[in-house]
């Protein structure tokens, strides 16, 4: 299997901290046929927690989503990497996108079985741009 580079979509919101708020954000996202790929729920401070999902796609799922609050992140430009889960994998990917003066904003991963996945976000479209390009010509390297 090869490694996949793609822009993704992560959508956001606050929820109250509070139990039940989380399955009441999911619950009509799948009801909208949303099969998520990534989620992540922090707490923010005392009384909210924060919020992020992707893949929203479509016309339904995202009228789902714009109904609990979500919308597209602000400011948050989304890379997904997934492939075969190889030992270094991480650091080779954040170190090529460091070396092209791109600062992450934040970054996932998780491996499941053989295969890597990795959400990494940056600050604008342009580093963006720059973190796929560093991104493709990380994984499609050669091993010396």
């Amino acid at each position: 299997m090869a490694y996949k580079v793609s822009k993704a979509e992560v959508w956001a919101t606050d929820i109250p901290n509070r139990p039940g708020t989380l399955s009441g954000l999911l619950e009509p996202l799948s009801d909208a046929g949303a099969q998520l790929e990534f989620m992540i729920a922090r707490k923010a401070d005392g009384n909210t927690s924060r919020v992020f999902v992707s893949p929203i796609k479509g016309s339904k799922q995202k009228k789902a989503a714009q109904s609990v609050g979500l919308t597209p992140a602000a400011g948050l430009h989304g890379l997904r990497v997934e492939g075969p889960d190889k030992p270094g994998l991480g650091s080779k990917l954040t170190r090529a996108i460091a070396d092209e003066g791109v600062n992450l904003r934040g970054a996932s991963a998780a491996a499941v079985g053989r295969n890597a996945i990795f959400y990494l976000a940056v600050e604008s479209e342009q580093d963006l741009k720059k973190a796929m390009r560093a991104a493709k010509s990380a994984v499609s390297a050669r091993r010396k």
